[in-house]
């Protein structure tokens, strides 16, 4: 009936799995639960879970990356219905695998459970992932609802395995951020998106340095799928808000004032209290500089 899918890259997922497989054995329902360790350095931590009932262990030498992961998962899958849940995320429910069987058969082919942050302040130097999380990925359904397309955190997600086919094996660029991407897909081929109530924690946050890293390496992917049409039909806000400076030539003051500012910007996203407003500018105005300085960067 349903296949719990689970990408992995050096990180202990012994907790998470323990968690869905005794959720899901309750539930008296054919599963399975495939664990793709992908191209992990440190693979013998996961092997603890391999003598649990209904569980394959793969483990591949080399890197291949997210998209490609999910689709191996993908492939390996046996049942209809696929569970994508990242590695570093625990449920916040005891009942989060029956909350997704109680809308197996809805008329959706995509259910999404939503992320959640502990109430609990982490370290100084883990403020501004908590923050951003907090603040723009911790929705309730009910908001999420409204544009289904827009909060697609793949990090927990039910999928129809014929429509994640459909989509994933169409994206052939192996750069960061690439939720957005498969929410327009989605969008795109006007597949039925649900969002429920079902959230995970969010518990492996980065530092606030890598995250920047990051937030830049998605703003990166971005502005290349933009200029390769593979994301005309979407609901990133910040996209179209860079589509509307480059309309009206704004982008060069944009890329202008990151060149200039950036590191003012980054001291504070780098502190204890870093401002979401200006992250969200950071993110904007390396936008915009990346897309005139592309050939340079």
């Amino acid at each position: 009936m349903i296949s719990v899918l689970i990408p992995v890259y050096n990180y202990n997922i012994t907790d998470l799995v323990k968690d869905i497989h005794g959720q899901i054995s309750d539930c008296k329902v054919p599963f399975e639960i495939i664990v793709l360790e992908d191209g992990s350095s440190q693979e013998n931590i996961n092997k603890v879970i391999s003598s649990l009932s209904h569980l394959e262990l793969i483990s591949l030498k080399h890197n291949i990356g997210r998209v490609a992961a999910r689709q191996e998962l993908c492939n390996k899958a046996k049942y209809e219905y696929l569970l994508f849940i990242d590695a570093d995320v625990i449920p916040k429910s005891e009942n989060y695998i029956k909350n997704y069987l109680d809308v197996l058969n809805s008329n959706y082919d995509v259910i999404y459970g939503g992320f959640a942050y502990n109430t609990i302040k982490p370290k100084p130097n883990f403020m501004l992932r908590w923050t951003y999380g907090k603040s723009n990925e911790e929705v309730p359904a009910k908001i999420r609802n409204l544009k289904p397309y827009k909060v697609t955190i793949s990090a927990n997600f039910l999928i129809k395995r014929k429509i994640f086919n459909l989509i994933n094996s169409k994206i052939d660029y192996k750069g960061y951020g690439l939720d957005n991407y498969f929410g327009a897909s989605l969008k795109s081929n006007q597949i039925k998106v649900y969002h429920i109530d079902n959230e995970v924690y969010h518990i492996g946050i980065e530092e606030s340095v890598l995250y920047i890293q990051k937030k830049e390496k998605a703003a990166e992917t971005l502005i290349t799928l933009y200029r390769e049409n593979k994301i005309n039909n979407h609901q990133n806000d910040l996209l179209k808000l860079f589509k509307k400076l480059k309309r009206y030539k704004l982008n060069y003051i944009a890329s202008g004032f990151y060149k200039i500012f950036k590191n003012l910007l980054k001291r504070n996203l780098t502190s204890s209290k870093p401002s979401i407003k200006i992250l969200q500018l950071y993110r904007i105005s390396y936008m915009c500089y990346f897309d005139l300085n592309a050939k340079t960067i």
